[in-house]
């Protein structure tokens, strides 16, 4: 008997398995990785106005794309019957080449989403089998796997809620359900992956807790999240190519006609006017996030302002350009910069709790 297995009976219980945690950490930094380009193709797949291209969910036979002049033909016709096509693309004059192009995207969002299930699932099989997942990290995993499954079958819903003759466009509310589902992913993948990588430098680390102060952060973040999500999906970004005003005036015209809430969540110049406005109090949220973190890392600090500032100057942007593409795509991107960029503040501060 080894001295390890000698002092495990001597307590009574056994010495946990501390697996392989810097393996683990590189691994789900990766998928975070992946998860940002995800975000990044899904916004330009929504600003070119291709999700609803695709009209059918086929999770293997999906993964591969019309090969010849027939399979093509088969696709635009299907995407025909839709009142994206009859209402809007089809009294354009859209062609085969046009439908081709907006096909790509949604093709190229989807085959991402397999390719991440599959960067995620296997490695996770193999640590599992192998025995290199730390104890107590095993149901965090899975639950990280679920939520990508999740986010599969959220992104089909959303895509779902446009497939009719009457309507133009995917629900806004599942658009923001898929959008946030992958930046929550992404922060677990962060705080997990930062659990791991102290585990690996102090063996009897714990996994950081969640502070007071940095649950108020992220709720101030996720309402400007959220708010952004539903200014896309409304395509409320157009209501307004000045800033700081909105029609010449601070507070826009709006229909709350049928009730304050109901204009809230659907009128786009509300929208827009609370998603530019709620910015700053996101700001205020970060810049004491941010200031609180210094003293343990201050790359932490300065990666948490440089986001912000960044996408507040996106944000402006975006409107002064008619929401240009790749103008609001950066937005969006840099977006999943500052949820991860405020995962890795609020370990800091979890470390201390």
């Amino acid at each position: 008997m080894n001295n390890a297995s000698s002092q495990s009976d001597a307590i009574g219980a056994p010495t946990p398995n501390l697996g392989r945690p810097d393996l683990l950490a590189r691994w789900l930094f990766a998928v975070a990785v992946l998860i940002v380009v995800m975000v990044i193709v899904g916004g330009i797949t929504r600003l070119t106005e291709s999700g609803l291209s695709i009209t059918e969910w086929k999770p293997l036979t999906g993964a591969i794309p019309p090969l010849n002049e027939a399979q093509w033909q088969a696709e635009f016709e299907a995407y025909q019957k839709i009142g994206e096509y009859k209402q809007i693309n089809g009294p354009a004059g859209m062609t085969l080449a046009d439908y081709k192009f907006i096909y790509f995207w949604e093709w190229f969002h989807r085959f991402l989403g397999r390719l991440l299930g599959l960067v995620y699932a296997l490695p996770l099989a193999w640590f599992w089998v192998k025995g290199q997942i730390p104890t107590g990290y095993k149901w965090r995993l899975l639950a990280l796997l679920a939520l990508g499954a999740m986010q599969g079958a959220f992104g089909w819903f959303m895509v779902r809620s446009g497939l009719s003759t009457e309507v133009t466009d995917v629900s806004h509310f599942w658009l923001s359900i898929h959008l946030l589902t992958a930046l929550f992913t992404l922060g677990g993948l962060v705080w997990t992956a930062l659990d791991l990588r102290r585990l690996n430098s102090i063996p009897e680390a714990r996994p950081a807790r969640l502070t007071g102060l940095s649950l108020l952060v992220i709720l101030v973040l996720f309402i400007q999240l959220l708010l952004g999500a539903w200014v896309a999906g409304l395509n409320a970004g157009l209501a307004s190519d000045s800033w700081p005003l909105m029609q010449g005036r601070l507070v826009p015209e709006f229909d709350a006609s049928k009730g304050l809430f109901l204009a809230i969540t659907h009128d786009p110049f509300l929208l827009h006017f609370l998603h530019r406005w709620w910015a700053w109090v996101a700001v205020i949220a970060l810049v004491v996030l941010a200031r609180k973190v210094r003293p343990f890392d201050r790359r932490a600090s300065i990666a948490i302002h440089s986001a912000f500032g960044i996408q507040i100057l996106l944000g402006i942007a975006t409107v002064w350009t008619g929401v240009d593409l790749w103008v609001a795509t950066a937005h969006q991107a840099v977006g999943a910069l500052l949820v991860a960029a405020v995962a890795w503040g609020a370990h800091l501060l979890g470390r201390k709790a």
